[in-house]
């Protein structure tokens, strides 16, 4: 096994950490905060930097890079920044227009990425009353006599929805009852009529927008379709498991960013003539933190390995979120510990990442998902 980085990997951890420094300061993430959203200064340097086409073709005018790369540096962004990079998310929406849409689609989505300061895309799955249970989706579309389809019904939990150019839509085909299984995915406009948002408000990750998504009649055309009709679940199926791991990455980030200050407090602090990181209790508070952001971290690599080999991580990435999400979390709460009084303050930045945190346990599948995922799957594996 080499854990050794290439000089790529090394140059572009370097690029991260002065994007960071210049444009994450602890005022400016602050601000962030109190405005909801990252300041568009951090967005277009983002842009202008080229993080946006990592991981692209090179046909459409992207990087390609492995997914380990792409993990690296959403984790060392989340690390560097302390914060939750929400635009980071476009990179999956892109990722479902090339793979999966016509060279136009792509063209038209790239060209939106050239202007810098827009949000090209986002997408739109969970609906008020279907999360995890797909089936409960109502959103559909329906056909027209003149060839056209309208799009009806309502999404929910849309990161960037209020800001993005474009949504990619699952929606399914003309029936909108339970028992139908046939999905399209679609390339919405957001200013098309018949389209509206309204915001929702969470206790954590406030710097990342979330929007109810409202489709009344909206007109779509064939050419508007992303991949084959009827297949637009087996689509978004297939970019799941990386999603997962993305969403482990960024929470690794930020819970190492919690290590940092808790441990750097720990040494400064002085209590009884003495830092407390000489206490023992504050010492294995730090063992413990260590120990966890260790095993996730080789979890994480491991899973991320996996996939660019091509081999199947339905357990081993199921079994990787539903571990480091809740032990991230874990994490951060000692750090809380270490830092008292002063942590449960908006003084330090430990308690606004506890806060962001407890978020990833449910972006992407929550816990019980995936110990339902993986143990469906472990059952299969052991089985003589």
């Amino acid at each position: 096994m080499d854990f050794k980085f290439t000089d790529e990997q090394e140059l572009l951890v370097e690029s991260i950490k002065e994007y960071a420094d210049r444009y994450w300061g602890d005022e400016q993430v602050k601000e962030m905060y109190r405005n909801h959203k990252p300041n568009q200064e951090a967005i277009t340097a983002y842009r202008e930097a080229g993080f946006v086409y990592m991981g692209l073709p090179e046909e459409v005018g992207g990087v390609p890079c492995d997914k380990t790369t792409l993990v690296l540096m959403c984790e060392k962004f989340h690390h560097y920044c302390g914060a939750v990079m929400s635009f980071q998310t476009e990179i999956n929406s892109l990722m479902d227009i090339i793979d999966f849409g016509t060279e136009e689609q792509a063209k038209l989505i790239m060209d939106v990425v050239a202007q810098e300061n827009l949000i090209a895309a986002c997408t739109s799955i969970s609906e008020p009353g279907a999360g995890s249970d797909n089936n409960a989706m109502t959103c559909h579309t329906k056909k027209q006599p003149d060839g056209t389809y309208l799009l009806n019904g309502q999404k929910t939990w849309v990161t960037l929805g209020e800001h993005a150019v474009y949504s990619v839509v699952i929606a399914k085909d003309e029936d909108p009852s339970y028992e139908n299984k046939e999905y399209s995915l679609w390339l919405v406009k957001n200013d098309s009529p018949g389209y509206s948002t309204g915001t929702l408000h969470k206790i954590g990750q406030e710097i990342v927008p979330f929007c109810d998504q409202f489709f009344d009649n909206v007109v779509l055309h064939e050419e508007d379709r992303i991949g084959p009709a009827g297949q637009g679940w087996k689509l978004l199926m297939k970019k799941f498991e990386f999603e997962r791991v993305l969403v482990v990455a960024q929470a690794l980030g930020q819970a190492q960013a919690a290590m940092d200050d808790a441990a750097a407090y720990a040494s400064e602090r002085i209590c009884f003539g003495k830092p407390i990181a000489n206490i023992a209790q504050i010492q294995q508070h730090l063992v413990e933190m260590e120990v966890i952001l260790q095993n996730v971290r080789t979890m994480l690599y491991k899973v991320t390995w996996m996939l660019d080999q091509g081999e199947s991580v339905r357990i081993e990435g199921s079994l990787l979120k539903y571990y480091a999400c809740p032990k991230c979390v874990e994490v951060a709460d000692r750090a809380l510990k270490i830092y008292a009084a002063l942590g449960y303050t908006d003084e330090v930045r430990v308690g606004r990442i506890w806060k962001d945190l407890r978020g990833y346990e449910m972006a992407g599948g929550t816990p019980e998902i995936m110990s339902y995922i993986a143990g469906r799957q472990l059952v299969k594996k052991y089985k003589k």
